[in-house]
């Protein structure tokens, strides 16, 4: 009847099951029409682990996940796990630090070696923050090999460096790379489980443990209003809008781009030479590959309202592009297509 192996039945009716009766409103989307049942079912495998309380959490988000993408998705419920199965969340997350490791393997015919690891993310950090601080030095001082070889030579240095000092008990140095945790005082406090690094989440027990250990120098940035406007006139962008824009949209702007913010050009949404303010609400972070369509070619986004933009493609479809994803709509007519960066309303900046 389904055309299926019995092993492959099984899991499929496992699937519809799912969608059912734990993700109600992912299976009025697929009813629906909105949702692809191929999306549905791998939405369901990913839950068919959580506790009902987690699961009804992912169902609850996803209103639309036709917008959402697998990355996105697996954020989700991992914060879905912290929230209301934290016993099971630190029993894995004891088990996945049990696993990590730094191997470097045996010299090739070129004199070469691989290296392969998993570090704790906070170590990771750490590492890639002094590699990349080497490698930029060796390029000031003369250094012409690529980024890739640099960084390779710079890990090289960061070792024989390493073997040359005196490591006593009183020789370790702070560390210095800049981790940006979004926590509040009910997350310390144990209220709220789930903190966040960037976008991912953490839980707070992770975060406290980092925090607690000695060689970590513990910086507190001023809260961030990432819906503030403070308008400047110069049309270079400040280093503190820069960072608001960041933390309010996170990644590239264009529709389905996954790029993070912070290797991304800031646009104006209306034009500088235009009126356009130089100010967080005026400012949308898109990679150079899709700045570059903006400018050159017809594709155009409207701000909605903060962090909410609406695209219209060349060929008419738009795209409505938030914290939550990417959204389809229909296709629109010619009297909706917007100049570049206009708003519906205008914030108000004042």
């Amino acid at each position: 009847m389904l055309g299926r192996s019995p092993d492959g039945g099984r899991v499929y009716v496992g699937r519809v099951l799912e969608c059912a009766w734990r993700l109600p409103q992912v299976y009025a989307s697929v009813v629906a029409g909105r949702l692809a049942p191929w999306r549905a079912e791998r939405i369901a495998e990913a839950t068919r682990p959580l506790c009902p309380e987690a699961a009804a959490f992912v169902d609850r988000q996803l209103f639309n996940a036709t917008g959402v993408g697998w990355a996105q998705l697996e954020r989700l419920i991992a914060e879905a796990v912290i929230r209301f199965d934290p016993e099971r969340y630190e029993a894995e997350r004891a088990a996945a630090s049990d696993h990590r490791y730094v191997e470097v393997g045996a010299p090739d015919t070129n004199g070469l070696v691989s290296i392969d690891g998993l570090l704790d993310a906070a170590d990771g950090a750490d590492l890639d923050d002094a590699i990349s601080r080497r490698a930029t030095l060796l390029g000031r001082l003369g250094n012409e090999a690529s980024l890739d070889v640099r960084r390779s030579q710079a890990l090289g240095d960061l070792a024989r460096n390493d073997l040359t000092l005196d490591l006593g008990p009183d020789a370790a140095p702070a560390r210095r790379a800049v981790l940006n945790l979004h926590i509040t005082d009910t997350t310390l406090a144990g209220s709220n489980p789930v903190g966040r690094w960037d976008q991912t989440p953490i839980s707070a027990e992770q975060i406290r443990e980092w925090l607690a250990q000695p060689c970590m120098s513990v910086l507190v940035r001023p809260v961030i209003d990432v819906a503030g406007h403070v308008p400047v006139t110069a049309y270079e962008i400040p280093d503190r809008h820069r960072q608001q824009v960041e933390l309010r949209d996170h990644t590239c702007r264009f529709p389905y781009c996954t790029r993070p913010a912070m290797r991304c050009d800031l646009d104006h949404a209306r034009p500088h030479n235009r009126g356009g303010p130089t100010c967080p609400c005026n400012l949308v972070p898109l990679c150079r590959r899709h700045h570059r369509a903006k400018t050159h070619s017809t594709w155009r986004y409207q701000v909605t309202q903060i962090g909410t933009y609406v695209w219209r493609s060349p060929s008419g479809f738009r795209f409505e592009v938030n914290h939550r994803g990417t959204h389809q709509h229909d296709r629109a007519d010619d009297a909706d297509d917007p100049e570049p960066g206009v708003y519906r309303q205008q914030p108000d900046t004042h």
